[in-house]
């Protein structure tokens, strides 16, 4: 039984294989007739613009993932070149800063070698600009040798302000633009001299200016540094440049007019300043209170600059 199921097999295959080698000859025999070449040449014409779409299809979904691909390189080489800019960015405004403070720093080192005065020099680390005051703090204290009553000035000799009240390491500094600030000003061409009063605005006002004196647009003003007898002197050295003049206001019935200043220095955009450590002025009252003073017999000087020996402490009074 065995034995013809096997054989009726090998019959099955040698057959199969027989149908297969008889179709194989006669595609053959087929395939080399012209007639049937035509039609397989007429066929491929036919399907040629679809086989030519489809291989145009093929091509643009090639593309199109190349380029997808190229994009995405492209994409991550700018973000790497962004981040790159952004670095040299931030590495040229740090430069350009450090250049801008040094310039700073070297105008004050300039400015601290032509002085005939002793300085400190100072950072600005607070502001207080308000309604009511015009002041700043500065990161240098009695330690440092600062005190109550030194002159603050900023580049170009220009005049800042004065030290109100000062810690061991930290001082107060009331600006010429504050409302209770009042320092003698000199114009540079006539020599007349009148009292530099704050204002809340930023400007300085110039007050009892001579009327006879002739003022013009853009002329300087200076601390006029006047000097009784006695050692008295005033709490502003000579020669520091207050501030320019802006416009001027006459009166014909009046002896004197008033005169506009722009502040030389930038009040409100101080960083870098020198404190003057060994000038000694003459004794006044507290600047920030306006405290009235009396008068020095036969003395020249204005209000202001008057000495109040009676508010003064123990040691500092003149003999």
């Amino acid at each position: 039984m065995t034995a013809l199921l096997a054989d009726r097999s090998v019959r099955r295959r040698l057959g199969a294989y027989a149908a297969f080698l008889t179709v194989s000859l006669a595609l053959m025999a087929v395939s080399s007739n012209p007639l049937v070449r035509d039609l397989q040449h007429g066929v491929a014409f036919a399907f040629k613009p679809i086989q030519m779409a489809m291989t145009g299809v093929a091509d643009e979904v090639a593309s199109i993932a190349t380029t997808i691909a190229e994009i995405d390189g492209l994409r991550q080489e700018n973000a790497a070149l962004r981040a790159d800019n952004d670095l040299l960015d931030a590495d040229s405004r740090a430069a350009a800063e450090l250049r801008r403070e040094n310039e700073i720093l070297t105008a004050l080192l300039q400015l601290r070698n032509g002085l005939k005065y002793e300085t400190r020099a100072v950072t600005v680390i607070a502001r207080e600009s308000s309604e009511a005051r015009r002041s700043l703090v500065i990161d240098r204290g009695t330690d440092d040798g600062l005190a109550v009553g030194q002159v603050v000035i900023g580049p170009g000799a220009a005049l800042v302000g004065r030290v109100v009240e000062v810690g061991s390491g930290i001082a107060h500094v009331v600006l010429i633009s504050d409302a209770t600030s009042t320092v003698t000003g000199q114009l540079l061409t006539s020599a007349n001299t009148g009292k530099v009063i704050g204002q809340l605005g930023g400007a300085l006002v110039m007050t009892d200016v001579d009327s006879a004196a002739t003022v013009t647009i853009g002329e300087e003003v200076f601390t006029a540094g006047i000097e009784l007898g006695g050692g008295i002197r005033s709490p502003y050295p000579k020669g520091l440049l207050i501030g320019r003049v802006v416009d001027v206001t006459r009166d014909p019935n009046e002896v004197v007019q008033t005169v506009f200043l722009e502040p030389a220095a930038s009040l409100d955009r101080l960083e870098f300043l020198l404190v003057i450590t060994d000038y000694e002025g003459g004794i006044i009252g507290p600047i920030e209170t306006g405290v009235p003073c009396d008068p020095t017999d036969g003395g020249t000087l204005p209000d202001s600059d008057q000495p109040c020996e009676s508010d003064a402490p123990e040691g500092s009074r003149p003999p």
